[in-house]
């Protein structure tokens, strides 16, 4: 496939509002639609998205500490270290009991 071809085919996808280049071809394909709907009343949007912005706090904590781990070839660990990995898998945890609580 060409750039070209690759662009068009991903303007598709997304007009379409299709997850992957993979649920687009089935759908054209086997011309069926089994896309899901999904709707969420407001007490839920608003979740998710506090969900989301927890979820990207935890990527700059795991970012801040990697990237100091990272820089120097003889580093170790310090409490701060220790404190950010805890309180990123405290926030971790707090996501998943969100999400599992709304996959029930």
């Amino acid at each position: 496939m060409t750039p070209e071809e690759k662009l068009r085919l991903d303007s598709w996808v997304k007009r379409g509002k299709y997850a992957c280049r993979s649920d687009y071809m089935r759908s054209r394909i086997f011309r069926t639609v089994d896309r899901k709907q999904i709707s969420l009343d407001a007490e839920t949007t608003e979740q998710l998205k506090s969900l989301d912005f927890e979820l990207n706090k935890i990527g700059v904590n795991l970012n801040q500490l990697s990237k100091r781990m990272n820089s120097f070839s003889g580093y170790r660990m310090s409490d701060q270290d220790r404190h950010l990995l805890r309180q990123a898998f405290d926030q971790m945890r707090d996501c998943l009991l969100i999400l599992q609580k709304h996959l029930r």
